[in-house]
């Protein structure tokens, strides 16, 4: 029975969870315990993505080779750059098209805002070298990232023994996670279910403008400025990968809401792909922190907006500092539950915009959050892997070994386990 269901594509079953959530939503909102389902599959990835993530850039570290390539280097540019670019992009479409925040009178956040960058920053430091074991409870991927790399690099002197314990380790937990990715179906139901019963279809249409903005801000990223940055690093058609990993990392991310959730996700599309594990053990997690052009959109497109109602002139160069503070302060922030948001009063300051008004627009990224939030993610998430694949691939075609992107994407999509290494290795002979 098991077999025959899971022959059955897994984004196939998502989309029928997406289905049966959302008729149930509507038809039987008061079944608050088919949110169970959704609470169950998403904190028992999160409860062993950190464990995973760990292992996997220890035994990476570990096994590295000096002199090896790990294309880090250019995906760190690309994270980099996507995160400016998509704060460019927003400001400027916050021009283009600015909207008016109703304000709701009285809305706070219990979370304290970043006082300015110097905290942002100093905040980030401390956060990657927190205490290991507290990283493990807590999911923080930044300091988990450090950490294994530490030990994985004391490691590397050890003998093959130790080596293989810790892949093999790795490997085990890996089988868990693939093992819940396969329930994603069951969890998707309860998750849908708790935002159409409790949201509704007429919940968010006040706020439809500013919605709209948003999603067609980050829409326009995804399909178009990403893709673009993939051609010119590629030199191929780049929509095959991107349609691909929007798809598959994108979709779940878009319910899920947790750049945590995604990362397992992310690992067996990266292996699908055939992509150097030792690149993508460490580019995977550290995108979750360091990918945040989702968030640097929700920071200027919120920020502008507020402006905007109060009348705030705006200049171009305040702007562009706009986009440089979004930038950076976001790094972090995807990791985060309503981090981006939270964000929104520090960039607010720029334009003397008091921090009471900027917490009531705080209220409001929360309000639309069930929307904002879940399309955030979905792009950050979908362009870790899509960026991964991207550095390596222009990597090898600068070092005479080029890719066919979309024979790769195809081998993938027709690739549930590990059968990918093969046509890797074919391809690589024949290279």
């Amino acid at each position: 029975m098991w077999a025959r269901i899971t022959r059955v594509s897994l984004i196939k079953r998502i989309l029928i969870g997406i289905i049966i959530g959302a008729i149930l939503g509507v038809i039987v909102p008061g079944w608050s315990w088919l949110e169970i389902l959704g609470d169950l599959f998403v904190n028992s990835l999160k409860a062993i993505a950190p464990l995973l993530v760990f292992m996997l850039i220890m035994s990476s570290m570990s096994k590295h080779e000096k002199g090896a390539q790990t294309h880090m280097r250019s995906i760190v540019v690309l994270y980099l750059m996507a995160t400016f670019i998509a704060a460019l992009v927003a400001v400027g479409a916050s021009f283009l098209f600015p909207v008016d925040i109703l304000l709701p009178k009285g809305t706070t956040s219990a979370a304290a805002a970043p006082k300015g960058i110097a905290a942002v920053i100093n905040n980030l430091f401390n956060s990657a070298i927190e205490n290991p074991v507290k990283a493990l409870t807590e999911g923080n991927y930044l300091a988990l990232l450090v950490w294994a790399s530490l030990i994985g690099i004391g490691l590397r002197p050890f003998g093959g023994t130790t080596k293989k314990l810790v892949s093999d380790f790795s490997s085990a937990i890996t089988n868990v996670v693939q093992f819940i990715i396969q329930l994603a179906p069951l969890g998707i139901v309860g998750l849908v279910f708790r935002s159409v019963a409790e949201t509704g279809l007429s919940g968010l249409a006040r706020y439809g403008q500013l919605i709209l903005l948003v999603v067609g801000t980050m829409a326009f990223v995804a399909l178009i400025v990403y893709p673009a940055m993939v051609w010119l690093m590629t030199h191929q058609n780049p929509y095959p990968l991107t349609l691909f990993t929007l798809r598959e990392s994108g979709i779940p991310a878009f319910f899920t809401r947790s750049s945590a959730v995604n990362i397992p996700i992310n690992m067996d599309l990266s292996r699908r792909l055939g992509l150097n594990e030792k690149t993508y053990a460490i580019s995977i997690p550290l995108g979750a922190s360091a990918n945040s052009g989702g968030a640097a959109m929700t920071i200027s497109i919120m920020t502008l907006a507020t402006a905007h109602t109060l009348g705030v002139a705006v200049s171009f160069p305040m702007a562009f500092l706009l986009c440089l503070l979004s930038a950076i302060s976001a790094t972090g922030a995807s990791g985060i539950a309503g981090g981006s948001l939270l964000l929104i009063p520090l960039a607010c300051s720029l334009f003397g915009i008091s921090n009471d008004i900027a917490m009531q627009v705080v209220g409001v990224g929360f309000i639309i959050g069930v929307i904002q939030d879940s399309v955030e993610t979905a792009v950050n998430a979908a362009s870790d892997i899509l960026f991964t694949a991207t550095a390596e691939f222009a990597d090898l075609r600068r070092a005479g070994k080029p890719v066919n992107i979309k024979e790769r994407v195809r081998q993938a999509k027709q690739t549930e386990a590990g059968d990918i290494t093969t046509f890797v290795e074919e391809h690589d002979n024949q290279a």
